[in-house]
């Protein structure tokens, strides 16, 4: 897990009085946080080409320095991430005659790339995001794992390209502009987060998750394609019981892999289905003297707030050892300014403090952690694919469609799943409200248009062009080749909602030097889980059905029978009336907030007396205007 920067093509636009590795060394100063353990940088010696890199050692520690080359040095790469597969990539590569100088998974990459050449990612079974400069072929090469959960942004300006693992990367080297973009700006506020491969950061785009990309010595981008993704057509072939068992197996070598450390290792416990699995799993394959750490964040504030409970179940169960950290709202204050700072960008929903403070925690026992981040993405957990599958039930009943094979359950079927909803009765109003039985596409944006409520805090002219986020949004929901709604929801999340929490993920953790593993997301279990019938993988409309007989006998069964988890509440709507109070309106009603011409002072002096239970309407506006003070001002 390290930090990636590196700049290709001539500098030109206002940068010729300054070399590429001046630049460079901005960029690495920007991101030692992710790599404490050492820095490196090469420059090729016949092309406008430097590559960079600061290094948390993981892996061989006593080798594994970057840029890292092939044998003659023709080859160099800068790589940020894990390829778990790499003992067993190694010893096919060898075979094949390739010499190897360390034991990393790092040298891996390169050896593949000779072998394979751009298919070489094909083989990688990880999370990663690495550049590799082929001097022979006069060629950069980029790639970013199937997922996201590594992270690759550019800024492309004419005969010059510029990429970093973080964004402040490139602004600190005067590589992109401080300027937001208008048009990813109008899609945090209606979904706390750009649906594209935007950045705010008008000119710096993300390389997409299961992308590849060429970049010539000149800075041009050749080529930028997809090499993966999802595809949902049914496998009906098999049977529930056949799924059920691939499932187990497949999570099983997930886990186990991700156990491959050359560093001291735990785990994030919440008390979940996802976090509790992992643990249970590493614990049963921990082979150590000591037992698995395992790390839990909580709040005062009553059982809404607080699942300590539980992951004590867990981790008293499993054999493991529970470290937990209780932030209030100081703690908040004192660290929000600098977790948008980390960010890089505002913050897709408040989750994003407690995980902070739970990888400070992590930090200071373990340098790599494991989670169980994605786990309602690709088992179908959110109570929102239940309330819209309702609607959908509704809809088949009353136009005698139910039995089609599209139908992951009817009406009669979903019914014992539904007191699932009972704390989720003010979504069910609004969703209700208006839009009835539309197009499944414009059902999905209500249901995660976040920018109804909090429209009367920003100008209208930042939505003058809402139509187009909504074409965006049903674009990307039209995209793939699923034909029930529970798959095109879900694969929507894959695509938006899950990049956006990877993102957390990666900043959170690397803001500690701790690197971060989420076996849930195994390419091979996201496979599998697209392909099984929404009949199985949601029968009678119970979220994660599948992936709850596959655990059966691996989680306790207090775990097993919860119906209760909401994720990561913080008690952010009682602070703001009291501790927070002249905090957030120091921030949001000073008086640069309000000549910015992005907010209206009535309406956030009207949402600060008024937020509800677990809202987001304070919430997004205050990391906006965060953001804003710490990159634009």
């Amino acid at each position: 897990m390290c930090g990636i920067a590196g700049i290709i093509g001539p500098l030109g636009a206002g940068l010729e009085a300054r070399s590429h590795g001046a630049l460079g060394s901005a960029m690495l100063a920007a991101l030692a946080h992710r790599g404490p353990d050492g820095e490196g940088d090469w420059a090729s010696p016949t092309a406008p080409v430097w590559l960079g890199h600061r290094r948390l050692a993981i892996i061989d520690p006593e080798q594994g320095h970057q840029p890292m080359a092939n044998e003659d040095g023709t080859v160099q790469v800068s790589f940020n991430g894990c390829i778990y597969n790499y003992l067993e990539l190694g010893q096919t590569l060898r075979q094949k005659g390739h010499r190897f100088r360390t034991h990393t998974d790092t040298e891996v990459i390169v050896h593949a790339w000779e072998e394979y050449g751009e298919k070489c990612v094909e083989h990688f079974i990880g999370m990663f995001a690495f550049a590799l400069w082929d001097e022979r072929r006069g060629v950069l090469f980029c790639a970013r794992d199937r997922l996201g959960v590594k992270p690759f942004y550019y800024a492309a300006a004419p005969g010059r390209f510029a990429f970093a693992s973080e964004i402040k990367a490139l602004v600190a080297a005067g590589l992109a502009e401080r300027a937001p973009d208008a048009s990813a700006l109008r899609e945090y506020v209606t979904f706390q987060a750009p649906i594209t491969e935007r950045t705010l950061f008008a000119g710096v785009r993300r390389l997409p998750p299961g992308c590849r990309m060429v970049v010539d010595a000149e800075g041009r981008v050749r080529s930028n394609e997809r090499y993966w993704d999802l595809s949902f057509e049914p496998d009906t072939e098999h049977d529930e019981e056949y799924f059920v068992d691939r499932l187990r197996l497949l999570l099983k070598d997930a886990v186990k892999i991700r156990l491959r450390s050359d560093v001291p290792l735990g785990a994030h416990l919440s008390g979940g289905l996802d976090s509790s699995t992992v643990v249970c799993l590493a614990q049963a394959f921990n082979t150590g003297a000591d037992a698995l750490k395992t790390f839990n964040g909580a709040f005062d504030g009553g059982a809404a707030f607080d699942e300590t409970e539980y992951a004590r179940i867990v981790a008293r169960e499993a054999g493991a050892e529970l470290f937990t950290v209780r932030p209030g709202p100081r703690d908040f204050q004192d660290t929000l300014p600098e977790i948008i700072r980390i960010m890089d960008e505002p913050a897709a929903g408040p989750g994003v403090f407690p995980q902070y403070m739970v990888s400070k925690l992590a930090s200071e026992h373990v340098t790599v952690v494991l989670g169980g981040q994605g786990g309602d993405e690709i088992f179908a957990g959110y109570a929102r694919y239940l309330v819209g599958y309702l609607e959908e039930c509704l809809k088949g009943a009353i136009e005698d469609t139910a039995q089609r094979a599209e139908y992951a359950a009817t009406l009669a079927t979903i019914i014992p799943s539904l007191p699932m909803l009972q704390q989720y009765k003010p979504m069910l109003r609004y969703f209700w409200g208006d839009g009835l039985f539309d197009t499944q596409a414009s059902r999905y944006l209500r249901l995660m248009d976040r920018s109804e409520n909090s429209r009367t805090l920003y100008s209208p002219d930042l939505f003058a062009d809402a139509g187009d986020t909504a074409e965006r949004f049903t674009s990307l929901f039209e995209a793939s080749d699923a034909t029930s709604f529970l798959n095109k929801m879900l694969f929507f999340d894959l695509k938006v909602h899950l990049p956006a929490l990877l993102h957390v993920e990666d900043r959170t953790s690397m803001a500690w030097g701790l690197e971060s593993r989420v076996p849930l997301l195994d390419h091979r279990i996201c496979e599998l889980m697209a392909r099984i019938p929404p009949t199985i993988k949601f029968r009678n409309g119970m979220p994660k059905y599948l992936f709850r007989k596959a655990i059966k006998n691996v989680v306790p069964d207090a775990i097993l029978a919860r119906r209760d988890k909401m994720g990561f509440p913080v008690p952010l709507h009682r602070w703001y009336g009291k501790e927070l109070k002249t905090f957030v309106a120091d921030v949001l009603l000073d008086s640069r907030a309000r000549s910015r011409g992005i907010f209206d002072a009535k309406g956030l002096e009207a949402a600060l007396a008024s937020e509800r239970s677990f809202g987001r309407v304070v919430w997004g506006a205050l990391c906006l205007e965060l953001w804003f003070k710490q990159y634009m001002d």
